[in-house]
């Protein structure tokens, strides 16, 4: 697949947003929010066409839970595995590709590689059917609030913040692109047994990458040796991925790759705003193995 159009795409896209008012940005689809330049309603009606393939590889996260970092180590263990270099620059996520991108992407090689921020109910059907392996990451709520917060201020084509209060209590409420935290994270639970559903945590994986990478990638159906996990862990900390985004994302690079930190969001929550995340943390996940994943004790208290 060429990136060039691609990437112009994406360029005209942000260039259209600058003269765009902030409520024209999000638009909701079935009752979710979605970004109107980056995901409009003819790319998610038209999804239910990608043809999928039992060999696909799917990398879901809700935004700010380290897709964008997983897609740099995701991208370096299928070339590894495979000898077939993935030159992309585009996001993969499915809700970007709208009938074009789709089109070239029924002709591309196996395995594709694919993502998505999209709710798994919202996901098309076809994914489950063809049994895609999945890789789902999830990130603590705090921060991925404090990682969201950052990126909608900088991204113009998101709506700009008011403040940390507004963004905060918008997020509680699930009025952010792409819905509420905690009904993706509701619905994963659900899967979290499926075997061909691998859960992750953006945590986890920032204190071990090669231990993560191994995990990755045999789940995924590729054998490397330690030699090959150590060359991808070595190329993917955080902080080599930030360096080498000015290529792979070019000027959104700093918007995507900020901190990386965990516990960031203690420069950021009152107490108040603590106790409300940690209640509603207990309403929603407390005794669910998802919510055990996330060891929210730990990181978030």
């Amino acid at each position: 697949m060429n990136n060039k159009p691609l990437t112009d795409k994406m360029q005209a896209r942000i260039e259209k947003a600058k003269e765009m008012s902030d409520k024209d940005k999000l638009y909701r689809f079935k009752g979710v929010l979605y970004p109107t330049l980056m995901c409009p309603e003819e790319h998610l009606k038209c999804l239910d066409d990608i043809k999928v393939r039992e060999d696909d590889i799917m990398l879901v996260a809700y935004p700010k839970c380290g897709f964008n970092w997983m897609v740099g180590v995701m991208k370096k263990i299928i070339a590894e595995a495979t000898q077939m270099k993935n030159e992309s620059k585009m996001p993969p996520l499915i809700e970007f590709f709208g009938p074009e991108v789709l089109k070239a992407m029924n002709e591309a090689p196996s395995p594709r590689f694919l993502g998505t921020h999209l709710h798994p109910d919202n996901m098309p059907a076809s994914f489950n059917e063809k049994k895609t392996k999945m890789v789902v990451v999830f990130r603590n709520p705090k921060d991925t609030l404090v990682s969201y917060y950052h990126f909608c201020n900088n991204n113009p084509v998101l709506p700009s913040v008011e403040s940390w209060d507004s963004f905060f209590s918008q997020f509680m409420k699930g009025d952010v692109a792409w819905g509420s935290y905690f009904d993706h994270a509701l619905a994963w639970n659900k899967k979290i047994d499926d075997p061909n559903v691998l859960v992750v945590t953006y945590e986890d994986l920032k204190q071990d990458l090669s231990a993560g990478i191994h995990q990755i990638s045999s789940f995924i159906g590729f054998s490397l040796t330690d030699n090959q996990v150590q060359q991808i862990a070595g190329a993917s900390t955080f902080s080599a991925m930030k360096e080498s985004s000015v290529n792979s994302h070019g000027n959104m690079g700093n918007v995507i790759f900020r901190k990386g930190e965990v516990g960031d969001w203690k420069n950021h929550f009152t107490p108040e705003q603590s106790k409300e995340m940690d209640e509603t943390f207990n309403k929603h996940l407390a005794g669910t193995k998802l919510g055990a994943k996330l060891d929210y004790q730990r990181h978030c208290r």
